[in-house]
This record gives C-alpha cells, structure tokens and sequence, in this order.
C-alpha cells in the first residue's frame, strides 16, 4: 500500500514514516506544493495524507489534481484546529476524511487502515479471490486455507495484483508501487520477475491455480481465464 504524505513540517513526517512503515506501508514524501504537484502528475498512489498549508501554494488546489490523476486514492486531510472553512471546502472537494492537528499516531494509522478498506477492499479487512485469502490487518495470505510463506515484498505484489485483477500491469508499476517512486530510475526491472515467479511457485504448492499471466511486451495480468 503507497502513501504519499504532503506535509511541510519535517519533523511530522519523519514521525509519520516512523510510525506507517512498519505497519507494512511504503511512504512517499512532498514537503511543498510544487513538489506535491510534480508527485501527483507522475506516480499512483493508494493514500494521499494532505496538509492543507504548504508552501508554494493552497493545499486545496492539489485536491483537484488528485482528482484528476489519483482518481482511485483515498484522501485524508490534515488541517489545523482553526482551519474549518477549509476543512469543510475539502470535503465538499471529495477528500475522504480529515485530522485535526495535534493528533496522535495511532489515531492516522487507524484512519488510513479504515480509509483503504472503504476504497480499496469493498470495507472489508479480507480479500478473497476464488482459493486466495488476504487478510490486509495481519498482512496474510492463505491458499486452500493454508497459509503462504511470503516475504514482505511478494505479499505487497500479490495484493496488488488482486486488487487490480483483470488488469494488464507492467513491471515498471510494480516496482513503483513496492519499491517506491525513485525505482522508476533503475535500469530494468528484471528482479520482478523472481518475485513473481516465488509467488507462483508458493501458490501452486498449496494447490492453487497460476493466476498470474505474462503479456508478452506488456507486464502481467492476474485473472482466472
């Protein structure tokens, strides 16, 4: 799951990341409106944590540009405690939900969990495709009801794939999506196909089916036919 934080105060996101990564999120950082705006018009994200005050620019005109080319991503705005006009117009804008500043670091990670399965998981904390369960709170995957040894990356893919099944996905947005955005640098991506060939040899032990589909000059697609 990619987040990507737009937040000025260093020390807040550094706490953020601190707290979010080892719930198994991968955190992109914005610390200003044009760096939030090159962000946005270059990479997908799942999250978008918005504060509104940001240098360079009104955070509430980046709404419209997550609108735009983050139709899929949850939007959770950060605002200050005497910020309710903005606050409301945000709403009003399609952002999902907000926190008030001060707020406590659980408070953000139960907000974000909440948010994720509202949009991406249909509300709930399983996902289930045909033999394949994930469950998104404990981060596991059973085949057939038995549990898949999968490291942390092959669970980020696979979960990726599941959500956007019967989608043709190439490498490079794999990469982008596990590894983060400055993997788009890197001058291949061959290491996905280890990954994905670990995945399918994991489920196919446990009796599952070989979901995962190469298209040929494309990437992967995961579907049942």
């Amino acid at each position: 799951m990619k987040i990507l934080i737009i937040e000025d105060e260093k020390e807040l996101v550094g706490a953020i990341k601190k707290f979010l990564e080892p719930e198994g999120f991968l955190c992109e950082t914005a610390v200003s409106f044009p760096e939030a705006e090159d962000s946005l018009s270059s990479y997908n994200y799942d999250i978008i944590i918005l504060d509104l005050t940001l240098p360079g620019g009104n955070g509430l005109d980046l709404i419209k540009l997550i609108k735009e080319m983050n139709r899929k991503a949850g939007l959770l705005i950060v605002s200050a405690k005497n910020s309710l006009d903005d606050k409301i117009k945000g709403l009003d804008m399609g952002a999902d939900d907000y926190i008030t500043k001060p707020f406590h670091l659980a408070e953000l990670n139960s907000r974000i969990k909440s948010l994720a399965r509202r949009r991406h998981f249909e509300g709930s904390t399983e996902l289930i495709f045909n033999e394949i369960k994930i469950n998104t709170d404990s981060n596991e995957v059973f085949v057939n009801e038995k549990i898949l040894d999968l490291t942390k990356k092959e669970f980020e893919i696979l979960l990726y794939f599941v959500v956007n099944r019967n989608k043709v996905i190439t490498r490079e947005s794999i990469a982008e999506h596990v590894w983060g955005d400055n993997i788009s640098y890197a001058d291949n991506f061959d290491f996905i196909y280890s990954h994905i060939k670990n995945i399918r040899r994991k489920i196919e032990i446990n009796n599952g089916r070989n979901y995962l589909h190469n298209i040929y000059g494309l990437g992967y697609k995961f579907s049942d036919k």
